[in-house]
């Protein structure tokens, strides 16, 4: 349950002519009182003799009693409070009950003999009410709602274990600015998916993703088609920017701008600033700054090593410096959205979109240490648009793989942290992540698949016992799977390339435990395809089913790795965890 404390008004008849009209707003119907302040409030929605004028009038009594120079400018008072999707229907009773609840725990009417204001609550739909009050008591004095938001929220977690309702997870201040009741009925009419604020959300978080400089973030919120007035001080030193999109217009046809601390907390300009002041050159020996990307599938391939590197940090590093790296997961997340084809768009795009509530907490990250992750993110978009098949496409599935392993331990850090929104939100974006990697691994993986039911029985009878030696524990349950193919195929190729397949298997199984894995064969595979830097495509490459390899009387392979030859420097978590 979402109460929604919006910004106080100044016109009472103005919000109750929305709150019971129906002819504009599909949701609007059968509008009609559930609860007031005496209980005996005229209905302009079930009272024919009743009107919206009669309402207004009896609730800015106690204001209009006041001096006229006594009177509060803003003194209409408006909350919605909304069930979540899942819920049961509830009863006008019961949002009677919860109605005199928010606006006793807000101080709107606190009861218990205190002096209340007056206020209705209108039922327009079945899963939410809007509260309308004056902010004047009864006895002429403003009322005590001091953080009446956040103790609006505190109430509805009560009402909803006692209800039996969804249970949301408390906040803690950081999250962005919800969209307003009247901004989401003109995005209705106007046939939005999204509300104009959470559009340009997404736009100012892709332009930020990798950004380097002022400069370059405006030249991308340009280019990406929207209005920018920026905010200098008199000495000409920038202070801030608004954004507004073409076609969101005013009632006056003017657009309708948002400064960016008003999208979110992280997206003011001073904000941003901290991202790319900390994206000094690595000293001399520190590759973690990469040279550019060769195209999408090298940036991809990088943008899977930084993610690694990443996971390290959960274990090892600082809070400070964790948070750092949560958040430029996200400018990763929001990179790999905007460049990925059009068959893993949509669940990236709302993997980065749940994470961005991820992305902040009152742990105030250490800008530096996530360089890697934000050069890999400003890769992905020098890269370019991948295409879905071919390397390119493989490699997207490999980023996607070892992201959704980063996404989780942030997950879990957060849980461990008691950050529960944000816990919450990271598992959101991981489902949506193993949605986009079944989606973009389901073609690569059925070549090597394919590949692996050609090769030749004696071939595979050895890597049975090649795969029995290096991993005992795993062994039958690997060889049970359908990805056992898939990941033969991969031995092979490894065996073509040099390399020591039972050393490699040993390796990359050491990395991760593997007993939470849907599919420990898919797992192995785009962890050694790493490991020995094998091509991500195999549908190019030459048959190996032929490959002959000679093996002791133990069953051990006697081949070694080639001197200097790249061993393991990051694995892949898959989705399936």
């Amino acid at each position: 349950m979402i109460p929604s404390v919006n910004p106080s008004g100044s016109d009472t008849r103005g919000l109750l002519y929305y709150l019971y009209e129906t002819g504009k707003y599909e949701d609007h119907t059968d509008p009609h009182l559930v609860a007031s302040f005496d209980g005996m409030s005229p209905d302009p929605g079930r009272d024919p003799n009743a009107t919206l004028t009669d309402l207004q009038r009896l609730l800015d009594q106690p204001m209009m009693a006041l001096a006229k120079h006594a009177r509060p400018a803003k003194h209409v008072w408006h909350t919605s409070v909304r069930a979540d999707p899942g819920d049961r229907l509830l009863t006008d009773e019961e949002w009677a009950g919860i109605a005199r609840r928010i606006v006793a725990a807000t101080g709107i009417d606190p009861g218990e003999g205190q002096s209340g204001c007056r206020w209705a609550a209108v039922r327009h739909a079945d899963d939410h009410i809007h509260i309308v009050a004056t902010l004047v008591t009864e006895d002429g004095h403003r009322p005590d709602d001091y953080r009446s938001g956040a103790r609006a929220q505190a109430e509805a977690r009560l009402i909803e274990k006692e209800l039996g309702l969804h249970q949301v997870a408390p906040g803690d201040g950081t999250a962005a600015k919800r969209p307003t009741s009247a901004e989401r009925h003109k995005a209705e009419r106007q046939g939005r998916e999204r509300t104009a604020r959470e559009e340009l959300r997404e736009a100012v978080r892709r332009a930020v993703s990798g950004a380097q400089s002022d400069e370059e973030f405006f030249d991308r919120l340009a280019a990406a088609g929207l209005l920018i007035r920026k905010r200098a001080a008199p000495s000409g030193d920038l202070l801030g920017y608004k954004v507004a999109l073409p076609d969101d217009l005013n009632k006056d046809g003017e657009p309708v701008f948002y400064p960016g601390a008003r999208l979110a907390p992280d997206l003011s300009l001073p904000r941003i600033r901290e991202r790319w002041s900390a994206d000094a050159p690595a000293p001399p020996g520190d590759d973690a700054i990469r040279p550019g990307p060769d195209g999408p599938a090298a940036a991809r391939r990088g943008a899977a090593s930084a993610a690694w590197q990443a996971v390290l940090v959960f274990e090892h590093g600082g809070d400070a410096v964790a948070a750092a790296h949560i958040a430029a997961a996200g400018e990763v997340l929001d990179a790999l959205a905007k460049t990925s084809a059009a068959h893993t768009r949509r669940e990236l795009r709302d993997a980065a979109t749940a994470f961005e509530r991820a992305s902040r907490s009152h742990v105030r990250a250490v800008r530096g240490h996530d360089r890697a992750l934000r050069q890999a993110a400003r890769e992905l978009v020098q890269g370019g648009p991948a295409l879905g098949r071919g390397e390119d496409g493989v490699t997207t599935a490999m980023a996607i793989d070892m992201l959704f392993f980063l996404i989780t331990a942030a997950a879990h850090w957060h849980a461990r942290k008691g950050h529960a929104q944000q816990a919450e939100a990271a598992t959101r974006a991981a489902h949506h992540l193993r949605a986009a990697y079944q989606a973009a691994a389901a073609q690569p993986l059925g070549v090597l698949y394919e590949r692996g039911r050609r090769l030749s029985r004696p071939m595979l009878q050895r890597q049975a016992v090649l795969l029995r030696e290096a991993l005992p524990e795993l062994a039958e349950q690997i060889l049970a799977e359908p990805g056992w193919y898939a990941l033969a195929a991969t031995i092979a190729e490894a065996e073509a390339a040099d390399h020591d397949p039972a050393a490699l298997l040993s390796d990359v199984a050491a990395r991760r435990e593997l007993g939470t894995a849907d599919s420990v064969s898919d797992v192995l595979v785009w962890r050694m395809r790493r490991a020995a830097n094998l091509p991500a495509d195999a549908s190019q490459l030459p048959e190996t089913g032929n490959t002959t390899t000679q093996f002791t009387k133990r069953g051990t392979t006697t081949r070694s790795s080639a001197p200097g030859r790249r061993r393991s420097g990051a694995d892949a978590a898959h989705p399936s965890r």
